[in-house]
């Protein structure tokens, strides 16, 4: 159910508070946003749910009467979700005025169904989207127009976020066909825009040649992530603990939190310099070693090392964590030590500019300000500095080795916290398996096929290659050669002019028109490769030949 304010104002936001309160101490489901409020109920019958929500509700109108806050209850709707066939609908009703029954409520833009087929709302989408498109199209055309950059960026900042706005909602309706193929026609149009293509080229092939995945496949990322963030369990990650930020309640008020400087070292004289400032120095050090990630840190008076500490990390984790870690236990070791004057000596820029920073709210980096804060509290003198990595200093070289040697330790590690760029990172990789499994088994995109037979490696290739008009329809067949143009009647005859007979295809052209033989004996020569069909996937993957292949199938 999703009841309205009649009237909103500063103060309503903060009056409806202890309603909101009250309803959850009754065991109430509910939301709210601006003046919007969502009361959810649930019982086996009708007359349950009609009982449960109208003795609600009165308590709510009579709450808003005691409080000055006026309900609308003509601008409340209610719906009923069940899968019974047969039911009668509850009859609710709000200070005496009927509440309407819908098949539908939009709630925060996502449009939800009696069914929870959200049809309505990808079709909603969907149309916000094909506009979207339309004004792209008239500005952008095979030979001028608007840079496939420009629509790049349109499509990725614009037309996605609308098409995956809420997916975690709705991310199991992108599974059925009739979905996929309503997103598939949104975006179509755009990858043929980007890659200069001809209206006719199938979505698998302009998919393959802009880099992009099925929007069906983006929405499934996105709901997969936020379960992930919100510290659901996922295939993805299994068991493993998510590393979530912290909230922005535990950090101190700006104008009291603590300003976090470091210096940076660029030479042995500064270096030097700073060393001899503090009677002790702590260097640190992360490292990722074939999936294994360790941290280190040592510590040193007067040019000798008196301490160290190897420390094992989940082999999820990233040597950004690592850094930070290994900077956190040394702070953690600085609070027990009896000197007063210490130095942090780090070659990890990233871990001491988010230090810096002030704003994060990363774990590590909260618990690195509370302990430097403790540490000044203690009346000890704390000093971060930059160095250049592998510069010959003995104290950082130490802490490089150590945290190598802590990588490769056979030990429970002491940190566990998956990063979510690993989830990210495993995310994407189901997604282009998924996608090149399907693109294998898909009926179209035959010519493409035969440059780039497999999705998944021909990302890496297409990221350098960024196909022209001319080279999309060289790698989609699509293009001003006989047998495309009399297939669309816009020729009488398919065949080639080198015999008249032969069809002017992409294989024929390439490797037996003997129009184009002496060219093509010039570059085998110069490549040492027969071009032949087999040998097409061959040719444009390696860097040796892709340059003279391009360039020859240009001609």
């Amino acid at each position: 159910m999703c009841a309205g304010i009649n009237r909103r104002t500063p103060a309503m936001e903060f009056a409806v508070g202890p309603l909101l309160k009250k309803l959850e101490n009754e065991g109430v489901y509910c939301q709210a946003f601006a003046d919007d409020v969502v009361l959810v109920f649930d019982g086996e019958t009708g007359l349950g749910i009609e009982r449960t929500a109208n003795r609600v509700l009165s308590s709510v109108e009579k709450w808003g009467k005691n409080n000055k806050l006026k309900f609308a209850p003509h601008k409340t709707k209610a719906m009923l979700i069940t899968k019974k066939l047969k039911f009668d609908a509850p009859k609710l009703n709000m200070g005496g005025t009927t509440i309407q029954m819908s098949d539908e409520i939009k709630i925060l833009g996502l449009i939800i169904d009696k069914k929870l087929t959200f049809n309505n709302h990808v079709k909603t989408a969907t149309n916000k989207a094909i506009q979207i498109y339309k004004q792209v199209a008239r500005a952008a055309r095979v030979s001028w127009g608007l840079h496939p950059d420009v629509i790049r960026v349109i499509y990725t900042a614009v037309v996605e976020p609308i098409i995956l706005y809420a997916a975690s909602a709705w991310a199991p309706a992108a599974e059925r066909v009739s979905v996929r193929k309503s997103l598939g026609v949104v975006q179509r149009g755009f990858v043929q825009k980007l890659c200069r293509a001809y209206r006719t080229v199938s979505l698998n092939a302009g998919l393959l040649l802009t880099g992009l995945l099925p929007l069906d496949l983006r929405v499934k990322e996105a709901a997969t992530l936020y379960m992930a963030r919100k510290g659901y369990p996922t295939a993805i990650i299994g068991d493993w603990e998510i590393e979530r930020m912290e909230p922005v309640t535990v950090m101190e008020h700006p104008a009291e939190r603590l300003i976090i400087k470091y210096e940076n070292l660029e030479n042995d004289e500064q270096t030097k310099i700073a060393i001899d400032k503090c009677n002790v120095q702590f260097y640190t050090d992360g490292s990722k070693i074939d999936g294994f990630v360790g941290a280190a840190y040592t510590k040193w008076i007067e040019g000798k090392e008196q301490k160290h500490k190897k420390l094992k990390l989940m082999s999820c984790c990233t040597v950004f964590q690592a850094e930070l870690f290994a900077i956190n236990s040394a702070t953690e070791e600085i609070l027990r030590c009896s000197e007063d004057s210490f130095g942090i000596f780090s070659d990890s820029r990233s871990s001491l500019d988010i230090l810096k920073n002030g704003n994060s709210t990363h774990p590590l980096v909260t618990k690195i300000t509370k302990n430097i804060n403790n540490i000044k509290l203690q009346k000890k003198q704390i000093t971060l500095h930059w160095i250049k990595a592998h510069n010959g200093l003995e104290g950082n070289e130490r802490a490089d080795q150590l945290a190598k040697e802590a990588a490769k330790k056979k030990a429970k590690p002491e940190y566990d916290k998956c990063p979510i760029a690993f989830v990210k990172r495993r995310i994407r990789e189901e997604s282009i398996d998924e996608w090149s499994e399907r693109y294998e088994a898909g009926t179209t995109a035959g010519t493409t096929k035969l440059f780039f037979p497999n999705a998944a490696a021909a990302k890496k290739i297409i990221d350098t290659i960024k196909p022209t008009g001319v080279m999309t329809q060289i790698l989609t067949g699509h293009g001003g050669f006989s047998e495309y143009l009399a297939r669309f009647r816009c020729k009488e005859s398919p065949a080639c002019p080198c015999d008249g007979g032969t069809p002017e295809t992409i294989p024929h052209i390439l490797t037996e028109c003997p129009i184009s033989g002496p060219e093509r004996f010039n570059i085998e020569q110069l490549i040492g490769v027969t071009i032949k069909t087999e040998n097409f996937q061959k040719l444009i993957s390696q860097k040796e030949t892709q340059e003279q292949f391009l360039e020859y199938c240009i001609k």
